[in-house]
């Protein structure tokens, strides 16, 4: 048998988008013969010199905590992890809501009360949500967003895959195709990816994430 395809995805997980495409390379994992490994990326990072709506802005406020405590995770237990942590934290942000509805001054308790659970369900250090309000994880998520925004350029945001030297955003889905429908979008994925000088297929979004 031949060794699983390596498919690198960089995620911020505060983005629905790039959820509902990490469910799709969940899905493709099954049908194709892939090996997803996660990076983080911040969107925080990627907007800080930006012109970007006051809203936007304050919805980015507390967006390095989620990825600081990633970061804290995978120097303690190695890359391997982010993975399902990623899906406990995803889990928690936008299939259970937890980020639709805190609003507000409340809003970083939430998402820290979220993060400590998604530790905690998985078995790791419980005390790494702390890091959460440390900034002695920044440089290692800057430079791991660094790795994957290089990779497609700075006009776009989180997810980035990359296969071989291949690379690119997206794609945006919704919902998230499941079984072979999910590896058929894998394949023309592909296809149009490794044809050279391709660079972009778009159209506005007509319905927002749904994540089940």
């Amino acid at each position: 048998m031949t060794e699983p395809t390596p498919v690198d995805f960089w995620f911020d997980p505060l983005c629905p988008w790039a959820w509902m495409t990490s469910r799709w390379v969940k899905e493709v994992q099954g049908v194709r013969s892939i090996e997803p490994r996660w990076h983080i990326m911040s969107l925080a990072v990627l907007n800080e010199d930006k012109d970007i709506s006051d809203e936007y802005r304050e919805a980015l406020k507390d967006a390095m905590a989620s990825v600081r405590v990633l970061q804290a995770a995978a120097d303690k237990y190695g890359e391997a992890v982010l993975g399902d942590l990623y899906t406990a934290i995803g889990t928690r942000f936008h299939v259970e809501g937890v980020l639709a509805a805190a609003k507000g001054p409340g809003r970083p308790a939430a998402v820290r009360a979220a993060l400590a659970e998604a530790l905690e369900s998985l078995g790791l250090d419980a005390g790494l949500v702390d890091a959460a309000d440390s900034t002695e994880y920044d440089d290692a998520v800057r430079r791991s967003h660094e790795r994957g925004i290089t990779l497609v350029g700075q006009e776009v945001g989180t997810p980035v895959i990359a296969v071989g030297d291949i690379a690119y955003f997206g794609p945006v889905v919704s919902p998230a195709p499941k079984g072979e429908d999910a590896g058929k979008l894998w394949d023309g994925v592909l296809l149009v990816a490794g044809t050279d000088g391709f660079f972009e297929i778009k159209r506005s979004r007509t319905r927002a994430p749904i994540f089940t």
